[in-house]
């Protein structure tokens, strides 16, 4: 399950630069006085924000639940909030700072101004909370384009046996905390099937074949011109 924006430019300069990949990694020092890239989401205050920056302030935090309608009640569909993060991100760039209660971790720093709660409160998980929750992980690797998406949960396949989702009707819940009007933007939700190659997307597709058969007919182009008229400079007599 995936989350889509529209009209969103994650790829503007001084958005993608409005972070602090060292305060992320869990220094201390870096907590405590964020990079001046931060700005104007470095402190709120006196106090320093953490995470700081443009790109953690303006994190996304719909919540979407996914139901199987029967006749009589409603199933919910089990989503997988962990493994939605490349493990690089997760294992390296992201660590919190050492310590045990990342409340007291986090002690004396404010949370991003449009945040409903401070980062050590994202999920009751100690493996999934504070600067290594996997939602905040996904949402800091900015998008190249305007239109993107971004990978919301994983609903498993409890089989072989058995679709991932059965035929039938559902019903989407969606807990509204994201407005999108200012930018004039759209949001939406989509569900791929993914493999170890990642989600079906035809665009790359397109794209290669496109251009492969460009090449194939310059290459055949070319060969042609060769065998026409390369052989009259080889023959040709030279000049004493």
């Amino acid at each position: 399950m995936y989350y889509g924006l529209s009209n969103f430019y994650q790829n503007h300069r001084r958005y993608v630069k409005s972070r602090d990949d060292s305060q992320l990694n869990g220094d201390t020092d870096s907590l405590k006085n964020p990079s001046k890239e931060c700005e104007p989401y470095r402190k709120d205050g006196d106090k320093p924000i953490a995470p700081c920056g443009a790109i953690a302030n303006s994190m996304f935090n719909d919540t979407l639940e996914l139901f199987q309608m029967n006749e009589s009640s409603l199933i919910r569909v089990p989503l997988h909030k962990k493994g939605i993060a490349w493990w690089t991100d997760k294992n390296v760039k992201f660590r919190n700072p050492p310590g045990g209660n990342l409340s007291e971790v986090f002690k004396g720093t404010t949370k991003p101004l449009n945040w409903p709660k401070p980062v050590y409160e994202l999920d009751e998980d100690p493996e999934n909370n504070g600067f290594i929750n996997e939602d905040f992980i996904v949402w800091m690797r900015t998008a190249a384009l305007p239109t993107f998406r971004k990978l919301y949960r994983l609903i498993e396949k409890k089989g072989v046996l058995h679709p991932t989702l059965p035929v039938g009707q559902y019903l989407l819940r969606i807990t509204y905390n994201y407005p999108v009007h200012t930018f004039d933007g759209r949001k939406r939700m989509i569900l791929s099937t993914i493999s170890w190659m990642g989600g079906k997307n035809p665009f790359l597709g397109i794209a290669y074949i496109t251009v492969g058969s460009i090449c194939f007919l310059l290459g055949v182009v070319l060969l042609v011109i060769h065998h026409k008229y390369g052989n009259r400079n080889n023959s040709a007599d030279i000049p004493n």
